[in-house]
């Protein structure tokens, strides 16, 4: 393997890490962790939060999206096996659940805190939350399409 198709896998795994490790993070750690508190202050945490979030994950969906599609183009483009269209097709799908997350239901949430409309604001990060269960277990399918399929 050269070294640029090195670099590239170790940055694509570095944003899929990112990604990936900060749904987790969100979901099964603080989620429940905020679960006690009140919605006046549990929603402007949430909104913060996903404010830092979201740029992480924008530049972590650049470099996804860059070394993916230069790996793919590496390893046969159109002609690569069906693991890897597999994987830019489940990846493409994540980024835009992640789109509509970012340009959809965030700002509702955004509102929401302003207006001090608690219910609105949980029933956004609500949407949020389940999309983000559908977003990792996507993740989960890809990373096990990656390393299951090795022989193809």
């Amino acid at each position: 393997m050269n070294k640029a198709i090195e670099a590239a896998l170790f940055l694509h795994l570095l944003g899929v890490a990112v990604w990936i490790g900060g749904m987790v993070f969100a979901h099964f750690c603080l989620r429940p962790a905020l679960g006690d508190l009140a919605p006046q202050l549990r929603l402007p945490l949430w909104e913060s939060v996903f404010a830092r979030f979201f740029k992480w994950v924008a530049g972590a969906v650049l470099v996804i999206l860059l070394t993916g599609g230069f790996l793919l183009m590496q390893f046969g483009g159109a002609h690569a096996g069906w693991p890897l269209h597999a994987m830019a097709g489940l990846g493409i799908v994540m980024m835009l659940i992640f789109g509509h997350i970012r340009f959809a239901v965030f700002p509702r949430i955004r509102r929401a805190v302003q207006a001090q409309n608690w219910p609105d604001g949980a029933r956004a990060v609500g949407t949020v939350r389940r999309l983000v269960v559908i977003n990792l277990v996507l993740g989960v399918v890809t990373i096990g399409t990656a390393v299951l399929s090795r022989g193809f």
